[in-house]
Order: structure tokens, then sequence, then C-alpha cells
């Protein structure tokens, strides 16, 4: 898949827009019009970048389809729980293997840590990707104009580290990620740093298959500890790995898919992009 920032920006001001007049049910030349091209030349372009027309992709955005997959969660998890598989099928084999800062090293703050880091494009916009010997420390999206300030939050994070500037493994780690024309297995490594109750949450968010949703409740029964939904809730919004640990995957018991610290708007693309994938 071949990505660019005008792409993406085209794209995401027609998601948001289908966002906000959903209930609308907008028609192609309304969509086409967001963007100035021709009901022609959108529908092609849209269909190209995300893989079904954009009457079909409106039903993947609808409340009735996210209930649907929310009541399809819960098996899944169920099915890989009772097998013994540590994760169920993911697009292109994807496999992510979470470990923990020790105490030791939280204090240290990142001292004797190199990171590599960069900024590339996803399918949901600019990312900052972040790297080190360890493992993958930081996926965040960034927002046009926002690029310093997540250069910032990211130093600060582990402020005695060594940073190199590296956009050709950004780029590299990014086509791995997203590429989903590649069947070969990709393997990698997280190094995060978190507590023991954020570290269980984010391990169960990798059971959660590409085009399945859980709740919150759902999510913190499959962690026996069913009381839990609001911790698991602040657990999620604790991840500095976006996409990698997939909590845009959890959404409200109501269907309704809720906030996400980058952007709300992009959580029901990637819902709705991974259930057309």
């Amino acid at each position: 898949m071949n990505l660019n920032s005008n792409d993406y920006n085209q794209m995401a001001d027609v998601i948001d827009y289908i966002n906000k007049h959903i209930l609308e049910q907008p028609s192609l030349e309304t969509l086409a019009s967001i963007v100035g091209l021709s009901p022609h030349h959108f529908h092609h372009k849209f269909t190209t970048w995300v893989g079904v027309t954009p009457k079909s992709f409106l039903q993947y955005l609808t409340f009735d389809n996210a209930k649907d997959m929310l009541s399809k969660g819960k098996s899944v998890l169920e099915v890989t729980h009772d097998v013994g598989l540590s994760s169920p099928s993911r697009l292109h084999d994807l496999c992510i293997t979470i470990e923990a800062a020790s105490p030791g090293e939280i204090k240290a703050a990142g001292d004797g840590l190199t990171i590599d880091y960069g900024f590339s494009f996803t399918p949901f916009g600019k990312c900052l990707v972040a790297s080190s010997a360890r493992g993958i420390v930081r996926l965040v999206f960034v927002d046009p104009g926002q690029e310093t300030n997540a250069i910032i939050d990211m130093k600060l994070e582990w402020p005695n580290a060594k940073f190199i500037n590296n956009e050709a493994l950004a780029d590299d780690l990014v086509s791995q990620l997203f590429n989903y024309d590649n069947s070969r297995a990709i393997s990698l490594r997280a190094f995060v740093k978190g507590t023991k109750f954020q570290i269980r949450v984010w391990n169960a968010l990798l059971n959660i298959a590409p085009g399945r949703l859980l709740s919150y409740g759902q999510l913190a029964e499959s962690i026996g500890q069913p009381t839990a939904s609001r911790a698991v809730g602040s657990a999620i919004a604790k991840n500095q790995l976006a996409y990698l640990i997939p909590c845009h995957r959890v959404i409200r018991a109501t269907g309704h898919f809720g906030d996400y610290r980058w952007g709300s708007g992009r959580k029901r693309l990637m819902i709705a992009y991974e259930s057309v994938q």
C-alpha cells in the first residue's frame, strides 16, 4: 500500500464528515465534494485506499455494526483461552511481545538506553515511532504542527536516554506494522513502562483480533477482575503504543465507540478499516 499525507488527509476529512453525519447516510456526490473530487474519481480513490466502496464503508461505521462486532469479541477471547493460544489470528501474522521495564530501569529513566525515532505515515495519519535494542518504546499519532511536542513528550518519558533521529528505521517499522499485503509472519518486541496491572491489561489487548471489539467490562472480565472496568480504562489511557497495543478495539458496552486519546474519529476509522481488511 502506497501511503502519502495528501491521501490520508483527504480520506480523514471524508471519514470525519461521515462520523458527524452518519445518520444522514451522505451520498457519493456529497462525500466527493468534501475533498473537491468528481464522484467517479472519489469513488475510485476511496475504494483503492480503503478496500471497499464508500457505501459499504458506511455500513462498517454504523452503531449496529459496532454492537455486532462487540457481541462476537467475547467469543474470540473464549476460544483463544480454551485452546491455549497466546492470541487469535492477527492481520498478516503480526505478533507483539511486551517486555516491562524493571523498577530499576524505570528509576534510571533511560540511562544507558539508546532510542532511535522518526516520523512516518500510516493509513491513519502521521505517527512518531521510537525503538531501542529492547523493543519499540513509543508509537503515537501526530496531528499537523504537533511534531515538536510529540518529541518533547517522548524525551520526558525517558529523560536520561540517548535519542537519535532515524527516519529510515521509522519507515521500516511502519511498513512492517501497516503493510496488510505482507504475508510473512512478523514478530516485534515492545519495551514499556507500566504497573503490573497495566501490563496485564495491555497483554489482554493483544488478544483482541482485528475486526473484533470488546467492552471495558469484557476486557476486565478477561483478566479475572470483572469489577475493574474503570481501572482497565485508566490503563488503556496510559498506552503509549497506538495500534501496536490495540486499545482502539475497546468500546463502550452500549456499542458507542467512546473517546480515544488520538481522536475519536481516528478510532472509528481504525475499527472500520480493520473490519474491511
